[in-house]
């Protein structure tokens, strides 16, 4: 049976303490408020990722070799990434251009009597209205090779439609309702056609390059023609579908298609010949009227400043000397040649952004109906800038932000990146890989311990 007054006098005693010993051999020491930073580095290898879940090196996850705990802060201290970029390709919808030749040579009315010249006539003529399209080689461009490119892909598509054009019509029955007459017809383009192959082709396209102004110059020794620029948004659209979605489609208004990079705008543009009616010159298009001459009585761009090709003394486009009374047609583009690419590329860790970034301006209800920006907050983790040329194999250079954290960030260990351009793009590295290098400053907590540092001297010490 318990006793009643032992429990009351127990609790008595329990309120006022004295059934109790507080002295100890153990006291708690209480915990300084004071840590340890420790700088961890950790370096990350773009081939270390799993190829079968991410082949892409631009976008991958991987797992840090243990736990970090109590992580203050973490940035990109170092990297090196390849510079073997390819400014025009596929994925950026540069490579595509379109012109027409609205207003070919006409031999008729310059007394010029010779087949294959009326045949060439005929075939442009009937093509007027057509655009023709060509794709340059995916890479990248020094202003030379971009010129170079361009003259042999102009050439080259209206020698391909030429050639289709006579071979369809050497083996049409319907030239002509009399058999013997269709079958003479046929003979003459086939006539046409081998004539054509022993000439080497259309050749009247010339597009240099202006070393002082930094602008292309399209010509063309004898036929009128347009660039149709405007084309270029459809011509993005059907490259676009091809990708499977890979394009971004963040709106780009600086880097709409290849015209854009060549220094041309988004109109039309039609050749002219530097003549009017009354002999002048039409300032209409000329920019520098310095640049035009005179050769033979007839208008020509040139350029003071010295040879474009060895012993030409800048006289860059003459009428072709085989067709008589033929004038040249060129066009100055507006504004200077671009080759080189995004200025800059972002890099992203999932969960770990910690850099806000602008987005193009769009006309929406959003920003229509509010003052304030469409950017994206906290979009990026790291902005990396580019080369302006690949002339070395890598290219690297320090970060400066970084993410905070308070309280520190309990544990991390795996990480997701994405390399990418600001308009959402991924950056396509092809076959080459990267490596870069992440500072994690970790806050390790410690008891506070004091320490008294003495200098020790041998010398002292062995007397």
């Amino acid at each position: 049976m318990i006793n009643n007054s032992l429990i009351n006098n127990g609790i008595k005693d329990f309120n006022n303490g004295n059934n109790f010993n507080v002295n100890t051999n153990h006291p708690l020491i209480n915990s300084a408020q004071e840590y340890i930073l420790y700088k961890k580095y950790v370096s990350i290898h773009s081939e270390d990722r799993d190829y079968l879940r991410f082949p892409i090196s631009s976008e991958f996850e991987i797992d840090l070799p243990e736990d970090l705990l109590n992580v203050i802060t973490l940035r990109l201290i170092d990297w090196s990434f390849p510079s073997n970029y390819s400014t025009f390709s596929p994925l950026n919808t540069n490579i595509a251009m379109t012109f027409k030749i609205n207003n070919p040579y006409n031999p008729i009315t310059n007394n010029v009597t010779d087949l294959l010249v009326e045949k060439i006539f005929e075939c442009l003529y009937y093509l007027r209205e057509q655009n023709f399209k060509f794709i340059i080689e995916e890479g990248f461009y020094n202003p030379i090779q971009m010129t170079t490119e361009l003259t042999n892909k102009f050439n080259n598509i209206v020698t391909l439609n030429i050639q289709n054009y006579f071979t369809e019509q050497s083996t049409s029955t319907t030239l002509d309702p009399d058999p013997v007459i269709n079958t003479q017809l046929q003979n003459e383009y086939k006539e046409a056609l081998r004539l054509f192959g022993l000439s080497g082709g259309y050749n009247n396209f010339v597009i240099v390059y202006n070393n002082v102004s930094q602008k292309i110059w399209f010509g063309n020794t004898c036929d009128k023609f347009t660039l149709t620029n405007s084309t270029q948004s459809a011509i993005n659209i059907i490259a676009e579908s091809l990708l499977c979605g890979q394009k971004n489609q963040i709106p780009d208004y600086s880097n709409w298609g290849l015209p854009g990079f060549l220094g041309l705008t988004r109109c039309d543009i039609e050749a002219e010949n530097g003549q009017a009616e009354t002999g002048t010159i039409v300032t209409s298009i000329i920019n520098d009227i310095s640049n035009i001459s005179t050769y033979n009585g007839s208008f020509v761009p040139r350029f003071y400043y010295g040879d474009v090709f060895p012993g030409d003394n800048g006289y860059w486009l003459l009428p072709n000397p085989s067709l008589t009374g033929s004038v040249v047609y060129w066009i100055e583009a507006p504004l200077k040649i671009n080759l080189m690419g995004p200025s800059h590329m972002y890099m992203e860790i999932e969960g770990q952004n910690c850099m806000d970034e602008t987005s193009p301006y769009n006309i929406s209800t959003y920003t229509v109906q509010t003052n304030k920006t469409n950017g994206v907050v906290n979009s990026a983790f790291a902005k990396i800038p580019i080369p302006t040329t690949p002339l070395s194999q890598w290219f690297d250079k320090e970060s400066l932000p970084y993410k905070f954290y308070y309280p520190p960030a309990e544990r991390l260990r795996r990480f997701k990146f994405k390399i990418r351009y600001h308009d959402g793009q991924i950056v396509n590295f092809g076959v080459f890989n990267f490596s870069f290098t992440i500072e994690f400053t970790l806050q390790l907590p410690q008891i506070l311990r004091k320490s008294n540092s003495v200098m020790y001297s041998p010398f002292v010490a062995g007397r």
